[in-house]
């Protein structure tokens, strides 16, 4: 079973997400006032054993960064893509002076593996090690943060590794979004479909009238959302998304071929009015159509 298989049909695969993402330990008894001010999410609904998604928006309400928040230890850790690990680190640290707010990139000290696939939880348990229930990649899985070298102990255990190729592939048919490539500082936080880390009940933060607003108007002007193509052939990232009568309506952010769907499959953001699943769309010579998320619902969604 190679890697693609080993979560897809069943299995186990073994992400190593160290390098990819970044960590930011967060302490201090006015921890919570301060990230609370700066995210989109209520701080105060994070634990120490499932993540708390969120976003540092900026004051238009646009991506500093997406996040997810642990509780962990006497404080939180902060999650995030690598690619935007240094804009949230700074806009996270310019309070540590203005109070009891202490943060540090522990990104070299704690490294971050994940266990995904219907199996996964079996390797967890015969691993012996404390996983933290989460998917990058529509299938059931648990991550694992430790500061121990134990990879040979989750491969011992039955997980098969995943090159990054194959990870791609995995999360672009789970339709999670990356950071610098499906989304960024342009973009709005509604537009990105991080509609779970968002929530309209808390109290005032950074960005939040903007946000508020749109959602308050009905809808965006353009949203990700996936794409399946009538061809095996690669489509680049940046083209141009058109409709049938040669209208531009978005544009590629990531493709990828889908072994299980037998097709490319990819990300993009679409105007408003041609989201439907199905929408005919056209990219260079290929045609295709509009399709909701994920395109591929695994293990993590109860439906295998």
């Amino acid at each position: 079973m190679n890697d693609y298989q080993s979560v897809r049909e069943g299995g186990a695969g073994l992400i190593d997400l160290s390098a990819s993402r970044g960590r930011i330990r967060v302490t201090g008894s006015e921890a919570v006032m301060f990230l609370n001010g700066l995210i989109t999410n209520d701080i105060k609904n994070a634990t120490d054993s499932s993540w708390l998604p969120a976003v540092f928006p900026t004051v238009q309400g646009r991506l500093i960064g997406a996040v997810r928040i642990l509780r962990y230890e006497d404080g939180f850790l902060i999650d995030t893509e690598a690619a935007s690990l240094e804009a949230v680190l700074k806009t996270i640290s310019r309070f540590t002076m203005a109070g009891d707010f202490q943060v540090t990139d522990v990104s070299n000290e704690i490294a971050l593996l994940s266990v995904q696939g219907k199996g996964a939880s079996d390797v967890i348990d015969a691993a012996n090690v404390v996983g933290i229930r989460a998917t990058h990649t529509g299938e059931e899985g648990f991550d694992v943060l430790t500061s121990e070298p134990i990879m040979e102990q989750l491969v011992a255990a039955g997980a098969q590794p995943v090159t990054p190729e194959t990870f791609e592939t995995l999360r672009i048919e789970a339709g999670i979004a990356r950071y610098g490539l499906d989304m960024d500082e342009t973009n709005v936080v509604t537009e990105t479909n991080l509609d779970d880390a968002v929530s309209y009940t808390k109290g005032c933060y950074l960005g939040q009238e903007i946000i508020v607003r749109i959602k308050h108007r009905g809808h965006v002007a353009k949203k990700l959302t996936g794409l399946k193509f009538e061809s095996h052939e690669t489509i680049k990232a940046g083209s141009i998304i058109k409709s049938p009568d040669d209208k531009e309506i978005g544009r590629v952010t990531s493709t990828t071929f889908s072994p299980k769907l037998q097709t490319t499959v990819g990300l993009g953001y679409v105007r408003y009015e041609h989201l439907s699943p199905g929408t005919p769309i056209r990219v260079d010579d290929f045609g295709g159509s509009t399709a909701s998320l994920p395109l591929i619902r695994g293990s993590w969604y109860g439906d295998l």
